[in-house]
């Protein structure tokens, strides 16, 4: 057993990567199931403020570890603008789709963006998606066809509508961060989204707000803590093991939604939503592991996309970890 050992440590595989990472999902399942729990009763936009609201500290920890010269004005405004505007209506549409439905069907829309990444790069990055990716695109959007069920007795509600905005919301804001990453201070992708939401969110609170019970603060400072606790253990799973090894552990919140939405909220997922997920987390696995061969893709847009959709409520996970890996370089002494 030793021997084996290291030889997969020799080989460069770390199992703790993908144990963090599934740590991480496990823990932003359980933010999921408190947003759920909060939506009973608050309308998307209070949730969505006093989350960024009480998570705007954490993050600004991170902040002042950006050593990079610069000032917060964006070097490209208008794709700033469009990639601010989807996070926006991205964190808006997913938490109230998950107040409106089970957590499995949620998630299973959501997993639709890396398919939706793919096939924004092609006009955006200039990205060429050969045959192979674009059918595992088209397969996968027939699960989320699956899933969505339309024409039969089941109508499309509010909803659904709401996870497809966040998943295209996602898809938009992760391509744009490909697309002007390199150019842009990680400070400006952090925080315009963040910010953007405060301003958004006050705006419309005057009209939804409704008055907060101690424990149900405590449920909005949870949404915080744990998202904060689940993207910190996210980076370090990065830090740890190649993208292509921790971007497929996302999709193990699907069993995490079926656990929590099973004991906290009575749900149990039907055979359309089963199929369906799989179908898609099929396809986004295929596609990821294709970006990973030689010779296929040279962007990687999907399996670069580090964390979940973003929602404009917590840091962005691929920023900070850029921000963490240029401290470390900084404070290097330089070789002689």
């Amino acid at each position: 057993m030793a021997h084996k050992a290291g030889i997969m440590k020799q080989a460069g595989f770390d199992m703790r990567g993908p144990l963090l990472a599934l740590l991480a999902f496990a823990i932003f399942s359980g933010h999921d199931v408190v947003v759920k729990y909060l939506g009973g009763g608050y309308a998307a936009f209070q949730i969505v403020f006093f989350s960024v609201l009480l998570g705007l500290p954490l993050a600004m920890l991170m902040l002042m570890r950006d050593q990079t010269d610069g000032t917060l004005l964006p070097r490209h405004p208008w794709w700033t603008a469009l990639r601010t505007t989807a996070a926006v209506a991205t964190g808006v549409c997913v938490f109230f789709s998950f107040s409106m439905l089970p957590m499995t069907q949620v998630y299973a829309i959501l997993f639709a963006a890396p398919l939706l990444i793919t096939v924004l790069s092609i006009p955006i990055l200039g990205e060429k998606v050969g045959i192979r990716r674009g059918a595992a695109v088209l397969v996968g959007l027939c699960g989320v066809l699956i899933v969505l069920r339309p024409g039969s007795g089941d109508a499309l509600s509010i909803g659904h509508a709401a996870a497809l905005v966040g998943a295209v919301g996602s898809a938009v804001s992760s391509i744009i961060v490909r697309k002007i990453g390199q150019d842009e201070r990680n400070v400006v992708l952090l925080l315009y989204p963040m910010m953007a939401n405060m301003v958004v969110m006050a705006c419309a609170l005057p009209f939804v707000y409704q008055p907060m019970p101690l424990l149900d603060f405590a449920g909005f400072a949870a949404i915080a803590g744990l998202a904060f606790v689940a993207s910190l253990c996210l980076i370090a799973a990065y830090k740890m093991s190649e993208a292509a090894i921790i971007a497929p552990m996302q999709y193990s919140q699907i069993i995490w939604a079926a656990i929590f939405g099973f004991i906290f909220f009575n749900e149990t997922p039907d055979l359309p939503t089963i199929i369906g997920a799989a179908v898609i987390i099929g396809s986004g696995l295929y596609i990821l592991f294709r970006e990973g061969s030689a010779n296929v893709s040279e962007n990687r847009p999907v399996s670069q996309t580090k964390g979940r959709a973003e929602t404009g409520t917590v840091p962005r996970m691929s920023a900070i970890s850029q921000i963490e890996e240029d401290r470390v370089e900084d404070a290097e002494p330089p070789v002689r």
